[in-house]
Formats: C-alpha cells, structure tokens, sequence
C-alpha cells in the first residue's frame, strides 16, 4: 500500500470516529430541542461518580458501575449550570467536526466568551466535561478534550507505530534507540499499533526506579517494556499500557512503593480502575495487571529501611480495607493491607540501594520473576 493510500484511509478511520461521536451530541441536543419544543422541563442525568456506587467485578476485573443516576433539570437555580453543559458540548461538537482538540485548560479559557454562562474556576469546567462524559459514554478524548498530564514513559523492544499530524502518515518509533531518555505516551493512543518480542511489561511508580533500571539496562536483560507511570499513572498511561498488553497478549507486573497510597491509588486504579470514572474503567484500567512489589514481606525478607507510616498513610489503609470493593474481595491484599499497619512502617522502591544501586535490576526482580504465581492479585 503506498504512503498516500495509508495516509487516506487512516484520515477516512479518524473521520468515521468523530461521525459517531458528532452523532451522538446531536442525538442528545436534539433531545433537548424537542422537550423545550413540546414544553417539557429538559433535563441532564449522570451516572453517580464515586466508590459508593461501584462494585467489583471478577468477571471483567474491572469495578463497575452501579444504578445511582443524578438528575439535573433545567430550573432557576440550575439555569447557569445547565447552560454550562450545553455549551460544552457544543464545543466539543465544534473540536470533533474539525478533527482537533483542546486541553481542558483551553476548555476553561474558552468558557470566557460565553458570557453569563462562563466559568468562574477551571475546576468547575472540568466537572462539567466529566459529567458529559458519564452521561454520553464516551471518553473525553474522544469528545476532543486533552488533559495537560504526563502520559508516562516507554524504553524497551518495542516499535510503535504513530502517525504524523500534520499529514496521517505512518511514524515508527523504536524504544530501543531513545538515547539516555524515553519515548513518551502520547494523550491519544488508539491509533498506535505495536510491534515487540517482549515477555512482559514493568509498569514502575517512580521516576527515579525508571531511570536506574534503564541505566542498568534491565529491559535488555529482562527482555521487557518498562513502563514510567509517574505516581498514579494518566488516563494515556494507562490507556497505553492496556492497549500494548492486549494487542501484544502481554503480562502486566507493577512496580510500586510499599505504601498504603501506592497499593490503593496507584495499583488498584491502574488495575480496575476508579469510583469517579468507573464508567470507562472498561478502556482505562488493566485486569490482567499483578503486583510484583514493594510488599510487606519484603521489608522483612530484604531488610530494608523503612519510615514510620504517618497519620494518613493507616487511614487510606484502614479506608481501603473498610470500602474499597477491590481489597474486600482479594484475602491476599487484606493481609497485606493488615500486615502493613501492624508493622507500622512503609518503604521506597529506592530503600534497595541499600544494598547496591544494582541491586533491584540483579537480585530483586529476577528473584520475583521466578514466583510469578506468588505475586497480590
């Protein structure tokens, strides 16, 4: 197939992806315009967006949401946010017939020329995208809003293949050849088609970790994609990571802190995802994801330093074990939740310096690597 060829059916795929989802504003603004035509109160209904109305799923992996709408309608009190929502998506109808985007940042900006209907903080329009989302089921991607967030970073044998903006033609990106850096993910990854040998992908919480284990050459050694995630990886992050591992049928092993807050924030969302987006959890999350470390047990069995856990480290714990859907279905991560405030102590993935800079890449992960079926759900 020659450049041109690819280049025009890529830009017709692109076309047919914003149709639909302009098919979709229109179908729910003509909603609108037939209740105020027949003088019926219009009204906006979302799904509730929080763990209290999510529940685990071991079928999909994934949490899902629950039954709990709220209902906005048209009244006195809610004429501004209600003008608001519309004006949103109108403009998130404008971005998806232009085959453009916007940041949320820009999003906000934009609001200024809306008048009375303007928003005061950005916090407000970025409520306002997150309620359009839940209610059409579609990603705010795809609606045109980009966040301005670190999509994560990629080194490894990979080849991914991108697009160029400007003319939709095929771009090859090799993650064995980004010099001393990393490949980063871009904030659209639907496109992306992969090409690896790999056995499986390390998704790695911190920065610091990512950068010894390419300093070390770990991916080589290992034959793996490693993965930066940056704290609670991105929607792109995560999206990525999801996308690589079942297009390539790859295992997910995630690499964390030994703390409350990177069990219950980073993995788990990672894995099944959140309360306030669990109505695209389905595209954002990873069920096939393992917890290979830090652990409880490996403070013990690796005698690491450790710091105290601080007053709202037991509390996320202690608020986990109590209402997080994921933890009360997995024994494994209760005991490990419980084993950790017992001991009253977390620990740094960089705690393993103590015994060598390269210490993880030669001793710790292949000593993990060889009990995979050992490894928390």
């Amino acid at each position: 197939m020659s450049p041109k060829t690819a280049s025009a059916r890529s830009r017709s795929r692109t076309k047919s992806k914003n149709a639909d989802t302009g098919k979709i504003i229109l179908g729910f603004a003509k909603g609108i315009h037939t209740d105020v035509k027949k003088q019926r109160r219009p009204h906006l209904q979302f799904p509730v967006r929080a763990l209290s109305n999510v529940y685990y799923s071991p079928k999909t992996g994934t949490f899902v949401m629950g039954d709990r709408v709220s209902t906005r309608d048209l009244s006195y009190t809610t004429a501004k946010t209600f003008a608001q929502s519309i004006r949103m998506l109108s403009l998130s109808k404008e971005l998806v017939d232009s085959s453009r985007s916007a940041t949320k940042r820009e999003a906000y900006y934009v609001s200024k020329n809306w008048e009375d209907a303007k928003f005061d903080e950005q916090p407000e329009s970025d409520t306002v995208m997150d309620d359009m989302e839940a209610m059409l089921g579609i990603n705010r991607e795809q609606l045109g809003f980009i966040p301005e967030e670190h999509g994560g970073s990629v080194v490894g044998p990979l080849v991914v293949t991108d697009r160029d903006s400007s003319t939709n033609r095929p771009i090859k990106i090799d993650c064995t050849k980004q010099g001393s850096g990393a490949w980063s993910v871009p904030s659209k990854v639907e496109h992306l088609k992969f090409k690896t040998k790999a056995k499986f992908i390390l998704a790695i919480e911190t920065g610091g970790m990512f950068k010894r284990l390419i300093e070390e050459a770990y991916w080589k050694k290992a034959n793996c994609i490693l993965v930066e995630m940056g704290g609670v990886p991105s929607r792109a992050c995560r999206r990525f990571i999801r996308k690589l591992s079942d297009d390539m049928k790859l295992p997910v092993y995630v690499f964390t802190d030994g703390d409350p807050y990177g069990y219950s924030n980073i993995y788990r969302t990672l894995k099944v995802g959140s309360g306030n987006s669990a109505h695209l959890n389905e595209f954002f999350c990873v069920p096939r994801a393992k917890f290979l470390g830090v652990t409880p047990s490996d403070i013990i069995d690796y005698q690491l330093p450790t710091h105290i856990l601080k007053d709202v480290d037991i509390k996320r714990a202690k608020d986990a074990l109590k209402n997080d859907p994921f933890f009360q279905h997995h024994k494994q991560w209760k005991k490990a939740l419980e084993q950790m405030i017992k001991m009253g102590k977390r620990v740094e993935q960089q705690a393993f310096a103590k015994h060598g800079l390269d210490f993880v890449s030669k001793t710790y992960l292949p000593a993990k690597l060889k009990a995979v079926s050992k490894f928390l759900p």
